[in-house]
Parts: structure tokens; C-alpha cells; sequence
């Protein structure tokens, strides 16, 4: 297979990368600095310098023309602003899944978050409140698509401890609040690629006790 991941650089597209390289799946990041390049290509990727905040849809269209699924992992990220949560975290989201349907993509995969189909509760940080109000509008823009097999998931707080390989996998609001490592969330994007049935599904995921082969079975 050939994917292509907005978000090249982030630190659960590098994991991804790793995986589908490894298993040998040609595999395209899409950073916005070519001083980045370096990172994907350690984990295998080939990365492809494109600016989703400035570039339109036919030129992100172009770098994915050819490609079996693409992945959006992208996001402003920590200590950026409010107004990048709008223009990263669901205008990108956006552009990307505009990108694909003129490419002919039509399987596409989203990082998003739990708890963003609610307003953010009283005394949320306004950052982080726009953080959440930017992945909830790009998923509901997203679902409504029939030009794309779209799969979205939702991770608890993302950690940085290594993988366990086993989770709690499921539809929104039957999951629970909960931490999950970046490696197993790259886990279950590899899982969820390979399972064309999970297409149409919004899912939630946080740390468990289920390997995650039986997990995503149990979904689909």
C-alpha cells in the first residue's frame, strides 16, 4: 500500500511511519518545513514538503494522487495559539479530506480526541477549548462526505510511555476518559487501515487489557 500522512512530523505519524515502513508500505509524510525531513526519513517515510495552512486543494491533491489511504495526524500542537487550532486542527483537516476526494482517496483516516462533540466544560483553558471546538467541527464536517471511507479516532491523553499493544477500543461515549500511549494509538491506526469495515465508524481509545487485533475485531 501506498499512504500518505498529514502530519509527517508529529510524534504518532513518526510511530506510524515506523510501522508501515517496517512491514514494507510505501509511506509519504507531509511536513511543513523541509528541516524536518530528516525525522521521516529515519523512520522510513518519504517526506513531502507542503504547508496544509497555506496550500490549496489541487496541490495537496497532487502529493496524494496514486495513494491507497491517507491518515490526518496533523495539529498546532503544544504552545501554539487559538487561531492555529482553527487554521491546523480542523481547516487543515478540511483541506486534506478535500485533497483526497480530488484524488481519488477514499480511505481516510482521522486523529481527533474524546470529548470534543460537547461544548468544553466551564473553566477549560481557552486554548485548549479551542483545541477541542477545532477537531469536533472538523469530524462532523468530515462524516457528512460520501466521496470518503472515513474512519475517526478519538484518543485519550496521549502519553509518551511505551506501547502495550493492548487497549479499550470503542463508540463514542461508551469508552471513558483515560490516558493512552502514542504508540498504541499508531497500533491501531495500522489495525484500523487494514480493516476496511471500520470504515463509517467514529471510535474512542484509551489504555486497556485487550490486544488490539481482538479490539478492532470487536468493532467492526
Amino acid at each position: 500500500m501506498r499512504i500518505v500522512i498529514a502530519g509527517g512530523h508529529g510524534k504518532i505519524a513518526r510511530r506510524l511511519e515506523r510501522l508501515l515502513a517496517g512491514r514494507g508500505d510505501q509511506v509519504a509524510g507531509l511536513i511543513r518545513r523541509p528541516g524536518q525531513a530528516g525525522a521521516l526519513l529515519g523512520a522510513g517515510a518519504e517526506p513531502v514538503v507542503c504547508d496544509l495552512e497555506s496550500a490549496g486543494a489541487e496541490e495537496v491533491a497532487r502529493h496524494l494522487r496514486g495513494a491507497d489511504a491517507a491518515v490526518f495526524a496533523a495539529g498546532a500542537g503544544p504552545g501554539s495559539g487559538a487561531a492555529r487550532k482553527e487554521t491546523v486542527d480542523r481547516a487543515a483537516a478540511v483541506l486534506f479530506a478535500d485533497a483526497a476526494e480530488r484524488a481519488g482517496v477514499r480511505r481516510f483516516l482521522v486523529v481527533s480526541a474524546i470529548g470534543v462533540d460537547g461544548e468544553p466544560p466551564p473553566g477549560t483553558d481557552p486554548v485548549f477549548a479551542a483545541y477541542l471546538r477545532a477537531k469536533g467541527a472538523a469530524d462532523a464536517e468530515l462524516r457528512g462526505r460520501s466521496g470518503l471511507d472515513l474512519t475517526v479516532l478519538r484518543p485519550g491523553r496521549l502519553t509518551d510511555e511505551p506501547g502495550t499493544g493492548r487497549v479499550r477500543l470503542g463508540p463514542v461515549e461508551t469508552i471513558g476518559r483515560g490516558a493512552v500511549s502514542r504508540d498504541d494509538v499508531a497500533a491501531v491506526l495500522l489495525a484500523l487501515l487494514d480493516e476496511p469495515r471500520t470504515a463509517g465508524l467514529t471510535l474512542e481509545l484509551v489504555g486497556g487489557e485487550t490486544p488490539i487485533p481482538e479490539a478492532v475485531a470487536a468493532v467492526v
